[in-house]
């Protein structure tokens, strides 16, 4: 049985950047390892800023969305940011049908994402 990789979490000053690793994240099994891996992470730094970075992601399944939203409400109890960086605009569509452009702050690379976040 193959190892399922999910997500890279690294941190850069007060930001975690979790970057997805494959293009398509739509495998239950993958996106609850991440939902795992990331929630693990969590607890072990209390993060308050975070970056997903979708950087190559050309498709994921709406269980994404929930992970985001479940993200951002954790750290929303302690004045925490979730923002996204290098989505491509298909996938961005998928932010824009639903409304939740308008309560995520996107940035087009993972550079300036963690530039504007050390910075505020």
């Amino acid at each position: 049985m193959a190892k399922i990789e999910s997500v890279d979490i690294i941190s850069q000053g007060d930001v975690a950047i979790v970057a997805f690793k494959a293009t398509s994240i739509s495998n239950l099994k993958g996106i609850g390892a991440a939902s795992k891996q990331i929630n693990k992470f969590l607890e072990k730094e209390h993060p308050v800023k975070i970056i997903f970075d979708f950087s190559g992601v050309k498709f994921f399944s709406s269980q994404v969305l929930g992970l985001l939203l479940d993200i951002r409400a954790k750290l929303k109890v302690y004045d925490g940011e979730v923002v996204i960086s290098g989505i491509n605009p298909q996938v961005h569509r998928v932010f824009k049908i639903t409304s939740l452009d308008k309560i995520f702050r996107f940035f087009s690379d993972r550079e300036s994402a963690v530039e504007q976040m050390n910075a505020g």
